[in-house]
C-alpha cells in the first residue's frame, strides 16, 4: 500500500476536507496514474452528501480522471510509463457476462465497479475517486488520451461527454436525423457539439430564454423555449431523436409530441420516477420509444476520445483548485458553472 493525498467527504453535512488515503501496490494488470485534472460532476455533489442513501465515509469523489501513467503492472500491453491516460466513470467489472464481452461493460450483469463508493472485485476495499494525487486501474478501464486533445477540457468527456454519445451511437444519428436536446447543462451542451459533429441537424429546448443565444453559440441549428406553448405546437412530430439530459423530474409528454412516428426519447438524467405520467397514446398512437442510456463501454468511450480529437471537441470548462472544491459544489447547485468544473490537480502539491 501506498499513502495519497486527496480531498475526501467524510460526513454529509460536512464539507470535504484534506484526506491521506490508501492506494495498492500494483497487480499485474494495474496501471499506476499521477492524476493532473479530474472534472467535478454532479454525481460527485450527490454522493459526498448521501443523496442516493448509498455513500460510506471517508469517500474520495472523483470519476473525470485524466493523468500520466507512473508505472505498469508485468501483464500490461497497452500502456508504458509516461503515457497520458483517462480513467472515467468504471474499474472493473465481471468482465465474462454477457453485456461485459459485448464490450458494454456499464451494463455488467453482476454491477460495474464504480471508480469511487464500490467494493473492489479482489479485496473489497471501498474505491477511491479522482480528487486525490495518484490512482491505480486495471489496464482494461485506462484509456489512452490522443494526440492533440486538451487534457483539462477532456476529464468530463468521461463522463458528460460518453453520456451522451453512447446513445446518439446506439442509435443510429446520422446526417439527415433531426435531434433535439432538451436541456443546456453540462450533459446538454456536450449533446449538442456531438450530435452536430455526428451530422444532424439539432435543436435545443431550454426553459430560459436566456440560454437561447448560449445554444446557438455552440452550435445549436434551432433553439426552442419549451414553455412558449406557440413554439411548442410550431415543432410537433417533427424530431427523429430528443435526447433528454435533465436530471428532475419534468413532463415528458410535450416533448414526445414533438417527435415523429417511430422517434425515441433517451432518458440520460433522469434517475427518478417519471412524474407527471406519459400518457400512452403519446407512445401508443405513434410507435415511439421511450428509451434510456448509462455512460458507454471501454472501447466505445475510447472510440468518442479520438472523435473529440479529430473534430476538437471540447467541453466547456472553469478550472479550480482542489482547495476550492467546496466552494465549487456550492456553485454548481446553483447552476453556476459553464458548463463542468475541472480540478487542476497540481493545486494539491500545494
Amino acid at each position: 500500500m501506498s499513502q495519497t493525498n486527496a480531498y475526501a467527504a467524510f460526513a454529509a453535512d460536512k464539507p470535504l476536507a484534506p484526506f491521506s488515503v490508501e492506494r495498492r501496490q500494483p497487480r499485474p494488470d494495474d496501471v499506476a496514474i499521477e492524476i493532473l485534472y479530474c472534472g467535478v460532476c454532479h454525481s460527485d455533489l450527490h454522493f459526498a452528501r448521501n443523496d442516493w442513501g448509498m455513500t460510506r465515509y471517508p469517500l474520495v469523489p472523483g470519476h473525470e480522471i485524466v493523468g500520466r501513467v507512473t508505472a505498469v503492472g508485468d501483464e500490461v500491453s497497452q500502456h508504458q510509463v509516461g503515457d497520458i491516460v483517462g480513467v472515467g466513470c468504471m474499474v472493473d467489472s465481471c468482465r465474462h457476462c454477457q453485456p461485459c464481452e459485448d464490450g458494454n461493460e456499464q451494463y455488467c450483469l453482476n454491477g460495474f465497479t464504480m471508480t469511487y463508493g464500490s467494493d473492489d472485485r479482489h479485496d473489497g476495499s471501498l474505491t477511491q475517486g479522482g480528487y486525490a494525487d495518484q490512482i491505480v486501474v486495471s489496464e482494461h478501464f485506462v484509456l489512452r488520451m490522443p494526440e492533440g486533445i486538451d487534457l483539462a477540457s477532456a476529464a468530463p468527456i468521461l463522463c458528460a461527454g460518453i453520456t451522451t454519445y453512447s446513445p446518439l451511437k446506439h442509435y443510429g444519428v446520422k446526417p439527415g436525423h433531426k435531434v433535439g436536446v432538451i436541456g443546456m447543462g453540462g450533459l446538454g451542451h456536450m449533446g449538442v457539439k456531438l450530435a452536430k459533429a455526428l451530422g444532424a441537424e439539432v435543436t435545443v429546448f431550454t426553459r430560459s430564454e436566456a440560454k437561447v443565444e448560449e445554444a446557438r453559440r455552440h452550435g445549436a441549428h434551432h433553439v426552442v423555449v419549451s414553455t412558449d406553448e406557440e413554439q411548442m405546437a410550431a415543432v410537433a412530430e417533427t424530431y427523429d431523436f430528443m435526447l433528454d439530459t435533465v436530471p428532475v423530474q419534468h413532463d415528458l409528454n410535450p416533448y414526445l409530441a414533438a417527435l415523429k412516428y417511430d422517434g425515441t426519447h433517451i432518458l440520460v438524467g433522469l434517475l427518478d420516477p417519471i412524474e407527471p405520467a406519459v400518457q400512452g397514446a403519446n407512445l401508443v398512437f405513434k410507435r415511439r420509444v421511450l428509451a434510456g442510456s448509462l455512460i458507454g463501454g471501454i472501447e466505445e468511450t475510447q472510440e468518442l476520445l479520438d472523435f473529440c480529437a479529430e473534430h476538437d471537441i471540447r467541453c466547456d470548462i472553469e478550472t479550480v483548485n482542489i482547495q476550492d472544491i467546496n466552494t465549487a459544489f456550492e456553485r454548481m447547485e446553483k447552476g453556476d458553472v459553464r458548463y463542468r468544473f475541472v480540478i487542476d490537480m497540481a493545486s494539491l502539491k500545494e
